[in-house]
């Protein structure tokens, strides 16, 4: 099946450590996901929510799309995640216990279904992330000497 990937959210993994990840489908409606094709979805701000029955996507930015009549969407609105039971209950307990938060990684379309990765993070310090830094420039620096520049 193929995979195509419309949107990443590039800080995340700076931001946070990321222990756990799930593959959820987004419920979108006739203008958002045509917007989604098109690759105007954007997760920089975006967070998931869950109360152990259900999880919804909130902050995510899905712009309107522009071919459309009246009828457009919300492009703030919080959308629903299809994820089952065993998996919402997971997530839940893993955010009401031991204070962690559920961030969305990448959109993508699987055939032609909507899908997201989501990570259940914990949230890194100042010094977690100088150190992050130091590793991206040492790998900078070694395909470089590779290359021989």
């Amino acid at each position: 099946m193929e995979i195509k990937t419309v949107a990443t959210n590039r800080k995340a993994r700076f931001e946070y450590f990321i222990e756990e990840t799930f593959e959820a489908g987004l419920v979108l409606r006739g203008t958002e996901i045509k917007s989604v094709r098109k690759g105007q979805i954007s997760l920089q701000e975006a967070y998931v929510r869950t109360d152990g029955q259900q999880a919804w996507l909130v902050g995510a930015h899905i712009a309107p799309y522009e071919h459309a009549s009246a009828s457009q969407h919300s492009p703030d609105r919080e959308r629903k995640l299809l994820l089952n039971k065993r998996e919402i209950k997971d997530l839940w307990d893993e955010v009401r216990i031991k204070g962690k938060t559920i961030i969305p990684l990448r959109a993508y379309l699987k055939g032609n279904r909507a899908k997201l990765e989501i990570g259940v993070a914990k949230g890194k310090k100042n010094y977690d992330k100088r150190e992050s830094i130091k590793e991206k420039d040492i790998a900078r620096e070694n395909s470089r000497s590779r290359r021989g520049e």
